[in-house]
């Protein structure tokens, strides 16, 4: 099977046998300026991975895509997903088809790190978590009695809407309040405007651990929007484990989790959960799509096998 991590700024793809066993691997920056790019990259990087370990494209039982935002199956088109532009268009997810001639599966990127957190990380064992992931856009994986949810729509765990953070909440429709300031692209934003000269959100958390106090400001309010929109997300689901992922997730895990949890102590009735920082880090998303990938392709083949033909 073939798992397929699509994001902002990497895609990275996985080959595995029926075992769970990775036999090919590749990351690379993504080429997410048009669907087009993008469907020609993983096509050509899928191309590879055979080459690599000796397949051929009829060897592949399913794919499993994880991509952001919403499929909108009635017209094939991406929805809530502004770091994969065009891909709100119609018919383009159907486009997915072309990447590899096999059966495929396509899963919101944060739903499958939740379920590779709890197949492979700290969600193992845990009924009832949620996975946060906060970089270049948020998003929230929900795991309610050891299984996923994905809500009505397949909207659940939107909480770039979450009304957290300055301002009117329809200035940017389309990302969202809270992922319009905790985003990276958030973060860099106030930095600058408090006169810190900082190309990334990792360049102002580098400098606060440095010491430099602009940067310690950024962290702050960092510190505060997450503690917020965390004290909604526990007063309605009230998960036992939080897992904070994502670009900002990870590389500054460290200075969050800990003083997100204090923070988060004063806003809600109860003791609030356990904050931890993903133990699988950026390969959360493809190792959920190889945790859905293989159930569902052992399932196909079983079912190919046993089928009177």
């Amino acid at each position: 099977m073939l798992a397929i991590d699509v994001g902002r700024n990497y895609v990275r793809l996985a080959l595995a046998d029926l075992i769970g066993d990775i036999v090919a691997r590749r990351d690379e920056p993504s080429r997410a300026e048009t669907p087009h790019a993008l469907l020609a990259q993983l096509t050509e990087i899928a191309a590879a991975l055979l080459a690599d370990a000796g397949l051929a494209a009829e060897d592949i039982t399913l794919s499993v895509f994880g991509t952001p935002g919403i499929h909108d199956k009635e017209t094939g088109a991406l929805l809530l997903a502004p770091n994969l532009p065009g891909w709100e268009l119609p018919g383009v997810v159907d486009r997915l088809a072309e990447v590899v001639a096999a059966p495929y599966v396509l899963e919101n990127d944060v739903d499958l790190a939740a379920v590779g957190e709890g197949a492979y990380g700290l969600g193992q064992g845990v009924s009832h978590f949620v996975f946060v992931s906060i970089g270049t856009g948020i998003g929230m994986g929900v795991v309610i009695d050891g299984k996923l949810y994905r809500g009505s729509r397949g909207a659940a765990g939107e909480i770039s809407y979450l009304p957290v953070g300055e301002g009117d909440p329809r200035v940017n429709p389309g990302r969202g309040m809270f992922e319009s300031v905790a985003s990276a692209d958030g973060v860099v934003a106030l930095a600058r405007r408090l006169g810190l000269d900082s190309a990334t959100a990792k360049d102002v958390f580098d400098a606060a651990r440095a010491g430099d106090p602009l940067a310690a400001r950024v962290l702050d309010a960092e510190i505060d929007h997450i503690a917020h929109a965390l004290a909604g997300v526990t007063a309605v689901l009230d998960p036992e484990l939080v897992v904070l992922g994502g670009g900002i997730g990870a590389q500054a895990g460290d200075l969050l989790a800990g003083r997100v949890a204090e923070r988060l102590e004063a806003l809600v009735a109860l003791r609030p959960p356990r904050i931890e920082v993903s133990s699988i880090g950026q390969d959360a998303v493809l190792l959920g799509a190889l945790a859905v990938g293989l159930a569902a392709a052992r399932d196909y083949v079983f079912e190919r096998t046993v089928t009177p033909g």
